[in-house]
């Protein structure tokens, strides 16, 4: 942490592998935490307002870590953080930086957030003034517009209304995001984005069906791991709830079926 504040005025070089650093020790529980205790927050943040996409796209995704904590997720609201993971999910150049500052929010605004300051993990929230539903609402809005970014009425009419394999196949490739197949999820991870599929907000069902349809398109670095833990959770059942579901979007409905298409796929290839 004290690494990368200091290389908050550094070459692009040296701030994009300070944001990797911290990207890369997020993944553990312990370090996450400790990155946020430590004042981690703060100097990603600045990162993620870099022109250079490769150095906003690295602390997004340290971000995006960061934000599936609650007493983190805090942090980035109270430091500022959601208008600017806001703007790059809306106008980065970057479809990886744009993705992942979503699923950020997402974490931050799909309700855990709030169950931790209920029992009392922080309460600083109030004391800094931020408003929270403000910021939420805010979230909502942008990560339902980056969703929609992905989005063809027509081809999702169709894909919709059949059952043929190629209408989803040519929706799959059309929204993949090539670079998300290098991203590795935990079962924590992929548990949480199966829970999103049933929070009472649309536009989380959405996001979370179109970040497990990412994670899962056969072919990608991780997708049979994504797809093992899609399977230890029981989650067809609830892909199939979220693919019928008459308050989802088309979207949500769309993208859940090409996760349950993407299951079979891979059951068929575990057979053979």
């Amino acid at each position: 942490v004290s690494l990368a504040q200091q290389c908050l005025n550094a070459s692009e070089g040296l701030q994009e592998r300070a944001a990797g650093a911290l990207w890369g020790l997020s993944v553990s529980e312990s370090n996450s935490i400790a990155i946020g205790q430590e004042g981690g927050v703060a100097p990603l943040l600045t990162m993620a307002q870099s022109e250079v996409e490769d150095v906003h796209e690295t602390a997004a995704g340290a971000l995006w870590n960061l934000a599936f904590y609650s007493s983190n997720a805090h942090r980035i609201v109270e430091e500022g953080g959601v208008p600017i993971l806001v703007h790059l999910c809306s106008s980065s150049g970057s479809k990886m930086a744009r993705f992942m500052s979503a699923l950020a929010l997402a974490y931050m605004f799909d309700g855990r957030m709030d169950e931790a300051a209920i029992v009392g993990t922080s309460s600083e929230g109030s004391s800094k003034g931020v408003n929270v539903e403000g910021a939420r609402r805010m979230a909502l809005k942008h990560i339902e517009t980056f969703v929609l970014t992905f989005s063809d009425p027509q081809v999702f009419s169709m894909a919709a209304a059949s059952s043929a394999p190629a209408a989803l196949s040519q929706v799959a490739e059309a929204v993949f995001i090539q670079e998300a197949g290098h991203l590795r999820c935990s079962g924590a991870e992929i548990g949480r984005f199966i829970a999103m599929l049933r929070n009472p907000t649309p536009v989380l069902r959405a996001c979370a069906a179109f970040a497990l349809l990412q994670f899962s398109i056969p072919g990608g670095r991780h997708a049979t791991h994504h797809a093992d833990l899609l399977q230890n959770v029981g989650a067809a059942r609830v892909l199939r709830a979220a693919a019928a579901a008459t308050s989802a979007s088309i979207e949500a409905k769309v993208f859940a079926r090409i996760v349950l298409r993407n299951l079979e796929h891979h059951q068929a290839g575990t057979s053979t």
